[in-house]
This record gives C-alpha cells, structure tokens and sequence, in this order.
C-alpha cells in the first residue's frame, strides 16, 4: 500500500513539474508575442547594461521637491523623440512616411523664438526681461505654424496623390531654409523665464514635457480605441483601395494623421528651444525623422502598414535616448551612436521582411528534423 501511494506521489509531483513547465513555456510565448514583449526586453536589456557599467545609473535625489537622476534626464531629454514618434505611428500605420519632421521642429521653434524673444525692461527699478507678445500667442503662432506644415504634407499626398517620401522631402529641405531665412542663419536666444518652462519646468515633481507626452498620449489613445478613427487606420493601411470601397474617407484620413504628425513635431519644436533657451535653425531637429522612424518600427508598427503601435512607440523612444545616454557616459565618440542606430535599424527592417522570416523558419525546421 506504501509503495503504491509512494508511486501515485511520484506520477504527481512528474505532473506538477510538466505542468509548471508548460505554464512557463506558455508564459514565456505570450511575453513575447506580445505587441510590448520584445520593446521591452530590448529596454531592460539597455537598462541593465547601464546599472552595470555607469556608478549611480539608478540613483534618484530630490531637491526642492523635484525628482533628479539620469533615469529623469533620459526621459525629458527623450520627450521631443517620444512626441514625434507618436505622430509618426500613425503616418506609418497608413503606409506613408513623413522626413520633414525635423523641418517642422526648427519652424515652429524659430516662430516661437522670434515672437517671444525678451525685451529688457525696468520694473520698479529692478531690468527684467518681458516677452514681445504675450508667450501665449507666440506658442499658438509656432503651432499654426506647424499645422500649415502638416496640411501641405496632407495635400500633396492625399489629394496630389504624391509619393510620402517624396512630397515630405519638399518640405524637409524647404522648411529649413525657411526656418534659416527667419532667422538669418543666425541662433535666436530667448531671454524670457517662463518660456523655459516648457522643456526644463517641473510638474507634481516630475518633468513638464513628460506630462505633456502622457496627456498627448492619453488622448490620441482615447480617440483610437473609443471611436472607429483606429479601425479606419488599419484599414487605410492594410488596403487602402478595399477601405476607400467599404466607404472610409481615405483622403481626409490620411490628410488627418499628416496634420497629427506635424502637430506632434510642432510640440516637440516648442520643447527643445525651451529646453536650450534658444531656436538653432541649422541643427534643431536634424535627424529626427530617422529617430521617430526607428522608435516607431521598434515598438513594434509595421512598416507595410496597418498595425501600430502607439505605447511601442513610446518604449522605442526611450530605447533610442537611453542608448545615446549610455554611449556618451561611457566616454565613446558620438559617431559610434550613428553605427549603432544604424545597425540597429538594419536589425529591425531585417526582422520585419517576410523573406527572411521564410528563409530563418526553413532554415530552423531543418535543424529540428535532422
């Protein structure tokens, strides 16, 4: 009687261990088919690298009731990255591709710039220095501004029906030279406080531009999952002739998510003249577009179109910002990070063909059978 309960104890505890191991396995295969699992494995793989190679990676302080730390500093420098990604997912969820971001970045950078300025004053005896207009005005000028750019790149590709490669690169070299001609080639300093804000201010002890991600974010979010605009998307994106048939206003949506990324680039502009107290026509921006496109097909967004991604998007951005932070605390020369991004990019438009996704599962069905 012992030895059979002894052999029924053991058959169970072999069934506990198979299936403990299948609900490992099968947890492991939906982390990472999940649309976040690989994103996010890449992210703590980085983060890790730096907890190991960079003394006090994940120390944190508070001053004056603000948070400080190279995890804060990653963030809000990746902010204007994170904005413009989010536009971008959604150009590239309808099989287009906008590189005038850069452009519109510089844009709506100088016309803030050049509006809000500061002029010295004296103000009971003590010089202060006031904005030419109203800051509010300025910001609304810069982000009109923006919005003009995202229309002509919605016209020229919804209704001219130009390729998106090249009716952005139009812009993407016409803008900055606009935004060099406002400024005369020269670097505009702005002088006035509060306009800093923007990119270096704090809010419930965290950096203003990631609350103006996360509400960006939030908001794009609920109107995609709460209203047919995400379905109309993926439709857009999947087949655009068969979308247009089953009656979805393709035109206007794509001229829509075109507006949305300018919009976003436009914000991102605003952050990075705020954050260096200054409009650089020549250098604000530059290479930006191949930044969000990165973090886009990072987090996961097809580049065939269709599936996106807007919370991937996000993580890819932090990928690409905390990547740069890591090369340059370890003392390596800025042109590594390029051979980086641009091996990294290789990696990611190669794991995204069908070609090859064929080649590596015949090649690793071979190896099972033999």
């Amino acid at each position: 009687m012992s030895a059979q309960s002894n052999m029924e104890t053991v058959n169970t505890s072999r069934l506990a261990t198979r299936l403990l191991a299948h609900l490992q396995a099968a947890g492991i295969r939906a982390y990472v088919q999940h649309p976040l699992g690989r994103p996010l494995a890449a992210l703590a793989v980085l983060l890790l690298a730096g907890f190991l190679l960079i003394p006090g990676f994940f120390h944190f302080t508070v001053r004056d009731g603000h948070l400080y730390g190279s995890l804060i500093d990653i963030v809000n420098r990746a902010a204007p990255l994170m904005l413009t990604a989010l536009g971008m997912t959604l150009v590239v969820a309808t099989r287009g591709i906008d590189i005038s971001v850069g452009a519109v970045v510089a844009i709506s950078g100088t016309v803030a710039a050049m509006l809000t300025g500061g002029n010295l004053v004296m103000h009971d005896g003590v010089p202060e220095y006031v904005s030419r207009i109203p800051m509010m005005w300025a910001l609304l000028a810069a982000m009109a501004a923006a919005l003009l750019c995202g229309a002509w790149n919605g016209l020229l590709v919804a209704t001219l029906g130009l390729q998106p490669i090249i009716a952005t690169l139009i812009l993407m070299v016409a803008g900055r030279g606009l935004a060099q001609l406002l400024t005369d080639g020269q670097i505009i300093t702005v002088y006035y406080k509060p306009f800093f804000f923007l990119g270096s201010g704090y809010l419930f002890g965290l950096p203003f531009s990631l609350c103006v991600v996360a509400a960006v974010f939030v908001a794009i979010a609920l109107v995609l999952r709460k209203t047919a605009l995400g379905l109309f998307i993926q439709a857009a994106g999947i087949n655009p002739v068969a979308a247009r048939l089953a009656g979805v206003k393709t035109g206007a949506l794509i001229f829509f998510v075109y507006l949305f990324c300018s919009a976003c680039a436009g914000l991102a502009g605003l952050m990075i003249s705020a954050n260096i107290k200054s409009a650089d026509a020549n250098n604000a921006g530059l290479l930006l577009e191949l930044d969000a496109i990165l973090a886009v097909t990072l987090g996961g967004t097809s580049l065939e179109g269709g599936k996106f991604n807007l919370a991937g998007s996000l993580v890819g951005a932090l990928f690409i910002q905390t990547l740069t932070y890591v090369i340059y605390s370890l003392g390596v020369p800025p042109e590594v990070n390029m051979v980086v991004k641009s091996v990294v990019v290789f990696l990611v438009c190669l794991s995204q063909s069908s070609e090859f996704k064929r080649m590596w599962s015949r090649g690793f069905s071979k190896k099972t059978q033999s």
